[in-house]
């Protein structure tokens, strides 16, 4: 209910910013645009045509740029940071988390990347460089380095004594990590430690291991899933050496779910998960275009299986009518088992030690469904067209067929895996190829064997 009162105030944001523009009223757009938060101007810019989103941007108060930029999808972040001098970019940038400024350069042009550099001071220039050297889609690529760093052979009253003077703890700051000389980590304080122990008590006696801590070169898809088991709220990060280097919190983590999610959804479509809504027609027909090359790649091996019982299908009518069936079945049961799968291996459920047995499972599975819906199909065609031989030859099919979908559903997309490409963007269509050959081939082959 409260995502749907969302959704209709953001469309409600929508229409009336998309109103006013058409009537000219700026000044009263920029007025609504100061009210709104950066997320909603973010969700507001993306949602826009490309022509009403350079004219938001105008009227958007500029000290509002980084926050928005930071929550933006890359397509439409770099649209945008494209027409921004580096010295407004750079201004921009200020008072952003040192991963969220590293997001917002790293697709930039390198000399337009170390322009913006240069603008900035010493200190926060060389913790942006830092997080810019790591991979991206790694631990060091999404870390904050604003850490709040305490001794262990200290007392706790010196720690709250150091925190006053502070005045304030970085964001989603719930513990305290604890170093040595040599700033390798040791161990952890949970502020909920700090306030409810004794003054005169050391910080080593009370601090908790920091034995989970996140190596700087882990994936942040692996990341993410450790936040789930463990319901962090933010993480130490390690360099090889068990040197602290920084932290991860809660926010950072949701984003890359958030990510993942999209990137799972529009992989299945071929299309990349940052794609702009409103992109030009030409380069997302460029896009597409190259998804849809490989797809007829895999329709004309189904159609040339097709083409070499040319003859048998020439002969009976019937067979031309049915023929599309058994494959439509086999891709939407292994599209199925696809999907379990994809799921499996993004949450590390599936692994060396169980594979065997989920082959197992989705081979009894398109089995006992085979013989199902044989026995449905195959009755229909014989009261359908009053022949026996016919309703055998497609329950013939439709079991092997959702056999063998079972079977590659889980193997194609492990498969796919080891060799390093991703299971969402090719599973789907190398399922639907081998469903569609192997359904045909069986189907017309016992077709032209026994009719």
């Amino acid at each position: 209910m409260a995502e749907q009162i969302e959704f209709d105030q953001a469309h409600q944001a929508l229409q009336e910013v998309t109103e006013a523009l058409e009537n000219g009223r700026f000044v009263h757009v920029r007025r609504q645009l100061q009210d709104m938060e950066p997320e909603d101007i973010a969700h507001l810019l993306e949602a826009s045509p490309r022509k009403s989103r350079d004219v938001l941007w105008q009227l958007t108060d500029p000290e509002d740029y980084g926050e928005i930029l930071d929550e933006l999808n890359e397509d439409v972040k770099d649209a945008l940071v494209s027409k921004m001098p580096p010295e407004m970019l750079a201004e921009a940038t200020e008072g952003m988390d040192t991963d969220d400024v590293a997001y917002v350069l790293r697709s930039l042009p390198d000399d337009v990347s170390r322009e913006v550099l240069s603008q900035m001071d010493t200190s926060e220039r060389l913790r942006v460089e830092t997080a810019l050297a790591y991979p991206e889609d790694t631990a060091g690529s999404i870390m904050n380095t604003d850490v709040v760093t305490i001794r262990g052979d200290v007392d706790v009253d010196v720690v709250l004594r150091y925190l006053r003077m502070k005045g304030e703890l970085p964001e989603a700051t719930d513990a305290l990590y604890v170093i040595d000389e040599e700033n390798r980590l040791i161990g952890e304080l949970p502020i909920i430690s700090l306030i409810t122990t004794q003054p005169d008590i050391k910080v080593a006696e009370v601090m908790e291991d920091a034995d989970e801590a996140i190596e700087v070169t882990m994936s942040d898809s692996d990341v993410a899933s450790l936040f789930e088991r463990r319901n962090w709220v933010s993480a130490p990060v390690i360099d090889e050496n068990q040197h602290l280097v920084g932290r991860i919190t809660i926010d950072d983590v949701v984003d890359v779910i958030r990510e993942d999610a999209e990137h799972s959804m529009m992989s299945m479509a071929g299309m990349d998960d940052d794609e702009d809504t409103f992109a030009p027609v030409v380069k997302s027909a460029r896009k597409r275009s190259i998804w849809l090359g490989a797809n007829v790649l895999a329709a004309l091996a189904a159609a040339s299986v097709s083409n070499m019982f040319e003859a048998t299908l020439d002969q009976m009518a019937a067979i031309a009518v049915l023929m599309t069936i058994v494959p439509s079945m086999g891709g939407v049961a292994g599209n199925q088992t696809v999907a379990l799968v994809i799921r499996g291996l993004a949450l590390g459920h599936i692994g060396d030690s169980n594979k065997r047995e989920l082959l197992l499972k989705e081979a009894s599975i398109g089995l006992l469904n085979g013989i199902l819906w044989a026995l449905i199909i195959g009755g229909i065609v014989v009261a359908w067209k009053g022949n026996w031989m016919l309703g055998g030859i497609i329950s013939a099919a439709m079991l092997t067929n959702l056999l063998v979908a079972g079977i590659a559903g889980v193997t194609i997309p492990i498969l796919l895996k080891k060799m390093n490409i991703d299971p969402a963007l090719a599973g789907g269509m190398a399922l639907t190829t081998v469903t569609d050959v192997i359904g045909l081939s069986v189907f017309l082959g016992l077709a032209t064997i026994l009719i």
